[in-house]
């Protein structure tokens, strides 16, 4: 009797078939990660920019809101937020006012949305006024 020494045509077409019923299954699962991982990145970038903002107006508040202090950067308008994050904002993010206020006084919740410019998709975040 004859030893076998590798694996039979019928072993070897059910491991192919078992490979592509998980790549059906998997597939799926992995091609909309891009859009999930653009939402994390917006939503990252609109959490760094609020948090920078309250730094700042605790930086301020140490000082007592004189923005000639180099720990205080002043802060009035969302387009101005850019000067108190660590290398700006990021290429490819815009920040806008989402409503049009009077100038916010030093305290006071600002709410600014940012967009990401190659989705076009946008999120709020609230910052605090600094600096005056």
């Amino acid at each position: 009797m004859k030893q076998q020494k590798g694996f039979t045509l019928i072993e070897l077409i059910i491991v192919i078939v078992i490979l592509g019923i998980l790549s059906a299954v998997a597939l799926p699962r992995f091609i909309d990660l891009s859009g999930s991982a653009s939402e994390a990145t917006l939503d990252g970038v609109a959490g760094a920019m609020g948090s920078s903002m309250a730094i700042n107006y605790g930086g301020c508040s140490a000082v007592s809101h004189d923005a000639s202090l180099a720990q205080c950067e002043a802060i009035d308008d969302c387009n101005e937020v850019g000067n108190v994050m660590q290398g700006g904002i990021p290429a490819g993010y815009s920040v806008a006012s989402v409503a049009a206020t009077a100038p916010a006084t030093n305290g006071e919740a600002l709410t600014c949305s940012v967009e990401q410019d190659d989705t076009g998709d946008s999120v709020n975040f609230t910052g605090i006024v600094a600096g005056q």
